[in-house]
């Protein structure tokens, strides 16, 4: 976040989306945490969504978030010091009431020098535009970063579409697209596990390995995702997202270096090896009661579980099998 020499600058967080499931579990007890362990220690959170909350209301959801996901709870003094720095503008207030909100925060930090300002998207793709205009429209593009969570898009012809409005707007360097399971310290495990292991990696192929599993069971519900769910599926939101960048991890060759970029183009090397997914290997389903689900159409065909066999054609994989399986 805006380090020079170890420095960590004073950092404006604009969160849309800030009522969301991602939101209450993930994001704000992290920024919860991030500020109790001292790693960003100036820190505004300025949230918005289409939720009417005020900010009292908004410091209220995101206690009870914290206090239930935040990893060792919280307490009175803990939760004061990160309470005062949190704000709310509703999405209808439109993008000047939301400028003003953002520079107020900014101002705080008056004579500190640098203050980053991090817009961070937790959104469905298709407000994801919405929020990209808003910024322009804001004034909140420049000296700025985006991260935009998984989902990018539907499909193909919509992430392109996407992407060129970005570019619109943002430099490509300003531009952070995630998938946050890659944040879990298993799936970062695998490459150590592999690549650091000289007992593991020589028999990491086909001549040892009958077939892989990838299994990611979900214990949590819908809850007030329905109608994002409607619209997406467990394919759209697990498979082609957080199953296929895990199994990356499991089938890639050694990366040149532990960054980005290289662990990228090794990832991008596998999924141009993938076979094409046959419709006979792949089995959906949907369990009992999501019909009933407010949001959710009376034929809904939506999967809320799919299994499905991959094959990668390369020397290291040919003829394994490679079967994904996830569902509610």
């Amino acid at each position: 976040m805006g380090t020079t020499d170890d420095v960590v600058h004073p950092q404006v967080v604009v969160l849309f989306g800030a009522t969301g499931d991602l939101a209450r579990r993930k994001l704000l007890p992290g920024l919860f945490r991030l500020t109790q362990k001292g790693l960003v220690p100036s820190l505004r959170i300025v949230g918005t969504s289409l939720d009417d909350l005020d900010t009292d209301g908004f410091r209220a959801m995101a206690k009870e978030s914290c206090a239930e996901f935040a990893k060792g709870g919280i307490t009175d003094d803990s939760w004061a010091s990160f309470e005062s720095a949190l704000t709310y503008v509703p999405t209808g207030a439109g993008p000047e009431k939301l400028s003003d909100s953002v520079h107020a925060a900014r101002d705080e930090f008056s004579g500190t020098g640098e203050v980053g300002l991090l817009h961070y998207l937790s959104v469905p793709p298709k407000a994801a535009l919405n929020v990209i205009k808003q910024l322009e429209d804001a004034g909140l593009v420049e000296h700025s970063r985006v991260i935009m969570e998984k989902p990018f898009g539907t499909d193909l012809t919509s992430a392109k579409k996407l992407n060129a409005a970005l570019h619109e707007v943002l430099d490509e360097s300003q531009i952070f697209r995630i998938d946050h399971f890659l944040g879990k310290e298993a799936a970062q495990n695998i490459l150590a596990f592999r690549f650091a292991n000289g007992l593991f990696e020589p028999i990491w192929n086909r001549n040892f390995i009958d077939h892989i599993q990838i299994d990611i069971p979900e214990t949590l519900g819908l809850d007030e995702r329905a109608n994002f769910y409607e619209s997406t599926g467990a394919y759209k939101d697990m498979v082609v997202t957080h199953l296929f960048q895990v199994m990356a991890f499991v089938v890639m060759e050694p990366p040149t270096a532990l960054e980005p970029r290289a662990i990228s183009e090794e990832k991008n090397k596998v999924f141009r090896s993938m076979l094409p997914v046959k419709c006979s290997d792949v089995v959906r389903g949907q369990f009992t009661g999501y019909r009933d689900l407010p949001g959710v159409a009376k034929d809904s065909d939506t999967e809320t579980f799919i299994a499905l066999r991959v094959g990668i054609d390369n020397w290291r994989w040919a003829g394994v099998p490679i079967y994904l399986r996830t569902g509610k």
